[in-house]
């Protein structure tokens, strides 16, 4: 019999500010986070919508990407230690990312021939700012990185699990960071036709309501702590799956059974049925596909009391960031006695959540869908 699994950490960096608080009460406002900034709009002189993290951090942890993701993992642990934790011999580390530190590889590329100091070059590899963590708290177990896309903190969160139940590591601090957005990637995006920048956000990303468009790009680096041995944890992660629709780089598969298949291997492992399930976190991030392919899971598999939400109105799509500031949010939820769904502002789905509300007792199944066909849900359970 395995392990119960607990998220007993949480930190966050989010374009609402530095510190799971400041996402917290963010949430709570109902106020998205994105700001009509300069440079946005559809060319370089006209603003739009988009959610940046903004400047904070330790100036010698080095770039924004950095000071992000090592303060969001430094409050992850300092916030577990806070309620009971004390780390085992051997603390692995998975860090979850798509595009790294974009900002300084842009920054190399613009000085052409002409060399970076070379702690700045150092200090942009993906591996510097976990070497940092390794050795500032002293870990010594597994240490990887791994990218699922939009799915990367589902399936890093599902990784650690399996590093846990396979006793090769005795806690695992999982930490996902995207800070990519700077104008030719937002404006790449909404080429593409999924990112929206010429409208407040709760006007384009309306998931399962009529009227979306797509969603605001944001930032975000997410931490959370898991472990097997007791402390005051905030969810048990029952477990979950994950598939690969293997049928287009950017497009959803029009038949869901790969992304249903995800979510009924995520109960079978978790030892949960449908009915066992109150609330389904979807990735929800307003386009029509997405919400084509989750309203045919929820409805395909689940009762109809199990009730649908996202939080990417507010928070906004922070793609490889977005899953675990999802995870984290369920798990703040729980301790503060608040789902704070956002409260609708067109028709929609019947099972729809109709806004913020006190959470009844239930599981929770978070979806998550990457970018090229990846599918991950797992199973959360209240502490």
């Amino acid at each position: 019999m395995r392990s119960k699994t607990d998220i007993c950490g949480i930190g966050a960096v989010t374009a609402y500010g530095w510190g799971r608080e400041s996402l917290w009460e963010g949430l709570a406002s109902g106020v998205p986070c994105a700001q009509f900034a300069e440079g946005f709009g559809e060319t370089p002189d006209q603003p739009g919508w988009v959610a940046h993290v903004p400047e904070g951090g330790r100036a010698r942890d080095g770039s924004l990407h950095a000071r992000a993701l090592l303060a969001a993992a430094r409050e992850a642990i300092e916030d577990a230690g806070a309620r009971g934790w004390t780390p085992g011999r051997r603390v692995g580390v998975i860090s979850g990312g798509v595009r790294e530190d974009l900002r300084t590889w842009d920054r190399l590329t613009e000085m052409g021939e002409q060399l970076m100091y070379r702690r700045e070059f150092i200090g942009m590899m993906p591996s510097t700012p976990i070497a940092t963590l390794m050795s500032e708290f002293g870990f010594h177990g597994p240490s990887m990185a791994t990218s699922a896309m939009c799915a990367t903190g589902s399936a890093a969160v599902l990784t650690a699990k399996m590093w846990l139940d396979a006793g090769m590591a005795d806690d695992v601090v999982v930490v996902t960071t995207d800070l990519s957005a700077t104008r030719p990637m937002v404006r790449n995006f909404v080429h593409c036709g999924v990112a929206v920048t010429d409208v407040p956000p709760l006007d384009a990303c309306r998931p399962f309501q009529e009227g979306t468009r797509g969603f605001t790009f944001s930032e975000a680096a997410v931490a959370v702590v898991l472990t097997q041995r007791k402390t005051e944890s905030y969810a048990t992660l029952r477990g979950g799956a994950m598939t690969h629709e293997a049928h287009n780089a950017m497009a959803l598969d029009p038949d869901p059974s790969n992304a249903i298949a995800a979510v009924t291997g995520a109960l079978e492992n978790a030892n949960a049925a449908p009915s066992d399930v109150r609330y389904l976190n979807a990735h929800g991030t307003g386009t029509k596909l997405c919400h084509r392919t989750e309203s045919r899971i929820l409805e395909a598999v689940f009762p109809k009391e199990t009730e649908i939400y996202s939080i990417k109105p507010l928070t906004g799509h922070s793609q490889s960031g977005s899953a675990l500031t999802e995870i984290a949010t369920i798990c703040l939820a729980a301790e503060r006695d608040l789902v704070p769904a956002p409260k609708p502002v067109a028709d929609g789905h019947s099972q729809l959540m109709d806004g913020p509300s006190r959470p009844e007792s239930g599981l929770t199944v978070k979806t998550s869908i990457g970018m090229g066909g990846y599918v991950a849900a797992v199973v959360l359970e209240n502490a």
